[in-house]
């Protein structure tokens, strides 16, 4: 902090001071006859108006936490007494401060990756999932599981230059023709993280937010970092991703709003009817069979009736449902027994968000965030209209 403000001092064309008024402006160092040294008088003179309004308070250009903190407390201390509840909630939940932390929550996510991709093998499959990894090799082309949040197309394209992953395969083996592998993921990327909390969902605060099937937690630790949610449940049936998400939260000390649950979701009702929001990201199609995913998806519409509840959902709903026969509380008697479909949603009180991914989507997200918000925009003032 000494050179920064030796920096600012020390540059052409500094302004000098009279003596009076001395500890509001900026002097230059070694002023002839002055009795006071050079410190004990170099405030900025940007810092000179919040002295006068608040001169028990120290205000410096890049105050360490100590200085900070105690710098707002006294500014807390000067508001009106009947406001002061409304600026702390206005504090508390506000996106205004977005600007000073954006940049340490991604570091913060990415940090969390580093520890993950540490315990993990690189295809980040368990041997415990067996039917994940039947489904994946059951594609009709060649497929690989590469978790989005663990690693962004940057970081494949450095395990692809040092022969650790691939891009390609060959179609006839030996020879130089290829195509392109598929990739899978059961994460939520970085950038779609915040996409979906910065775009997708409205201000969480006070609000329930419940990720069936978490694996990794990633849903969870944006959550805590990119919105102002009250709780964040994770349910997870693998006890192994139980436990990872566990050490992250512990690690970052994220225990105070996030909960990892080690169950099946179709064990909790009670959750389910008083969840704000529930994300599903390809949580049942390659874990369960078809049986299993009917009966989930039952039990969850049975339970998710809380009035205004947001599902975000990948893939779509009715691409999930459109080969299940799912009964639905609530259907007539002649078809109690159908699809799922979009126009049958408003019928039980679902607002629905279906985030759809989108191919190479680092290299067009930009270009589709706005076409997405629209949509989902459009949707909600017809359903709410009628």
């Amino acid at each position: 902090m000494r050179d920064a403000i030796q920096s600012r001092v020390s540059s052409p064309g500094a302004r000098v001071n009279t003596n009076k008024g001395r500890g509001l402006g900026i002097s230059q160092p070694g002023e002839a006859g002055s009795a006071v040294s050079d410190l004990e008088w170099r405030p900025l003179s940007a810092c000179a108006c919040a002295l006068r309004t608040f001169p028990d308070a120290v205000f410096c250009s890049k105050m360490e936490f100590r200085s900070a903190r105690q710098a707002i407390m006294q500014l807390l201390r000067t508001v009106a007494p009947a406001d002061l509840p409304a600026l702390l909630e206005w504090m508390r939940t506000t996106r205004d401060f977005d600007e000073f932390t954006q940049d340490n929550n991604d570091i913060m996510l990415k940090n969390i990756a580093e520890d993950l991709r540490n315990c993990l093998p690189l295809e980040t499959m368990l041997s415990s999932e067996h039917l994940a990894l039947q489904k994946i090799q059951q594609q009709p082309e060649p497929t690989v599981h590469v978790d989005a949040f663990l690693y962004d197309e940057d970081f494949i394209d450095s395990l692809c230059e040092e022969g650790k992953m691939s891009r390609n395969y060959c179609m006839v083996c030996g020879s130089h023709q290829t195509a392109p592998l598929g990739f899978i993921s059961h994460s939520f990327s970085l950038m779609e993280l915040k996409f979906i909390y910065h775009h997708v969902l409205p201000d969480l605060s006070g609000k329930v937010l419940v990720d069936v099937g978490s694996r990794l937690g990633t849903v969870l630790y944006g959550g805590y970092l990119y919105s102002s949610a009250l709780q964040l449940y994770g349910v997870e049936l693998n006890g192994d991703f139980c436990q990872l998400q566990e050490m992250v939260i512990k690690k970052y000390q994220f225990t105070d709003r996030i909960k990892v649950l080690h169950a099946d979701i179709c064990t909790q009702g009670s959750l389910l009817q008083n969840a704000d929001v529930i994300i599903m990201n390809n949580v049942f199609e390659y874990f369960l069979d078809e049986a299993e995913q009917a009966r989930a998806w039952e039990y969850i519409s049975h339970n998710v009736r809380k009035q205004g509840s947001l599902l975000v959902t990948v893939p779509s709903l009715e691409d999930s449902l459109s080969s299940l026969q799912v009964r639905l509380q609530g259907a007539n008697k002649k078809s109690h027994s159908f699809c799922w479909k979009m126009k049958n949603l408003e019928k039980h009180r679902f607002l629905v968000r279906s985030y759809l991914r989108i191919n190479q989507f680092k290299s067009i997200f930009l270009e589709k965030e706005n076409y997405i918000w629209n949509f989902f925009a459009k949707w909600e003032k017809a359903t709410s209209s009628k």
